[in-house]
């Protein structure tokens, strides 16, 4: 036999296995594909189960290793760091965002590399839910998972990690409550500056404040409407955030059917683009009262670009924040391009605080291959650095009880001075008494 046929026999016999596992993987997919999804797999404890928020913890407690992306292991590490990581995603979502397989999964590495990690869950929301808006999300739920993850960690001292809208709530939750023991905020893609900046979301908010004269009184007219707009009525369908996130990489959206096509005899990858599809077209409704909050407040007057923002009746100081920040954008992001996520390294008042750029587009930049390399490596070792049970937070509880001490003696005195000041009160209404009931029987006589 010539080494000629020898080659066609054998590429032969590789496209007749190319096509039997084609054949295979295209049954999964279009009858079993829920065996194809990995997303969801990592073990966690539910620490809180409320209404809708619910918090979790992921420690990993049956695992010697994990996988990476690139098919490589890494030891986990049971030393943990004394600081929690509070992971919180974007509405809208679910909470496969920082799940997704387990070779990419974001909650999986921060447990690996030491950090007590736990996740917001902002549950899926439904129509009753649609008036919510940003103090409650960002006030009211997070302040009550942070209390959770104390109560559960035991440590006062707190970081946080949040993508998009996500990070806005960290920085909004902080600005409101200035709460020293959040030592660590770190935001990946949030959108900051919509005045100055570029891309979809800039792009909207220029439109809007380019108006004048005549146009200008309609947008105010406008804009006051909608402030008395209902809420709930604003609301997007799951279906509605679902293309919003799409659009983010259009034509990656596109190109991925054709992807799917060609490698279809690829298990791997299939299982990745089943995942991801079915992450993408599971979207939840987005709240009404923050869509409106977010038109009138950053849209439409720009307030969080200048530092302070007025969410329900507090307002979020963003330019008091002392927390230590590492702010992410990603490369080719068109949805929050760099200029606008920057811009939170200028506006707190942190010591230490740092802006860097990663790869990928808004959503790849967080849960793409090239995240596990980037921003969440880099998040380790920056958090490692500021995670430790440090002087700073023995000086803040020192700083706490000292301030204590001082309030109670000025407290007791406040006390003392009163009561003595009723006590002298009482002799002389009891005179007036008195003197009343004298007058009052002369009279009668």
């Amino acid at each position: 036999m010539t080494s000629l046929t020898e080659l066609a026999i054998e590429q032969g016999l590789a496209l007749n296995r190319r096509l039997a596992k084609t054949a295979a993987n295209g049954a999964d997919w279009l009858f079993k594909r829920d065996t194809l999804i990995q997303s969801g797999r990592t073990w966690f404890e539910l620490v809180h189960d409320g209404d809708l928020m619910a918090v979790r913890y992921y420690g990993l407690p049956e695992e010697e290793e994990i996988e990476l992306v690139d098919g490589s292991f890494m030891p986990v590490e049971r030393k943990q760091h004394a600081v929690p990581l509070v992971l919180v995603p974007p509405l809208g979502v679910t909470t496969e965002t920082f799940d997704l397989m387990p070779q990419r999964s974001l909650v999986r590495f921060m447990a690996a590399n030491g950090f007590k990690t736990y996740l917001v869950d902002w549950g899926k929301p439904k129509k009753e839910h649609a008036h919510l808006n940003l103090k409650d999300y960002s006030y009211t739920m997070l302040g009550a998972a942070l209390d959770k993850v104390r109560a559960h960690s035991g440590s006062q001292d707190v970081s946080m990690m949040g993508w998009c809208m996500g990070g806005l709530l960290c920085l909004l939750h902080q600005g409101q409550v200035q709460d020293p023991s959040i030592r660590n905020i770190i935001t990946v893609a949030s959108p900051i500056d919509l005045e100055s900046g570029r891309g979809a979301i800039a792009g909207v908010a220029g439109a809007a404040h380019g108006l004048n004269g005549a146009a200008q009184l309609v947008s105010n007219y406008t804009n006051l409407r909608l402030k008395a707009f209902d809420p709930a009525r604003l609301a997007l369908p799951p279906w509605a955030t679902t293309l919003a996130f799409k659009l983010t990489d259009p034509v990656g959206s596109v190109t991925t059917y054709w992807d799917l096509v060609t490698r279809m005899s690829d298990r791997e990858y299939l299982k990745s683009y089943s995942t991801t599809a079915d992450y993408l077209n599971n979207m939840l409704l987005y709240p009404g009262g923050v869509i409106k909050d977010m038109a009138v407040k950053v849209v439409g007057q720009g307030q969080l670009a200048r530092g302070k923002m007025e969410v329900g009746d507090n307002l979020a100081e963003l330019d008091e924040i002392q927390s230590n920040l590492l702010a992410f954008a990603g490369e080719t992001d068109i949805l929050v391009p760099a200029e606008i996520a920057e811009k939170i390294v200028d506006i707190v008042a942190s010591r230490d605080r740092e802006f860097r750029l990663a790869p990928g587009g808004h959503m790849g930049v967080i849960i793409g291959s090239k995240a596990q390399n980037a921003v969440w490596a880099e998040s380790v070792d920056w958090l490692a650095k500021r995670s430790g049970a440090g002087k700073k937070s023995v000086k803040r509880r020192k700083a706490a009880k000292a301030a204590k001490a001082k309030a109670k003696p000025k407290a007791k005195a406040k006390a003392k001075a009163k009561a003595e000041a009723k006590a002298k009160a009482k002799p002389k209404a009891k005179s007036k008494a008195a003197k009343a009931k004298r007058t009052t029987r002369r009279r009668v006589a």
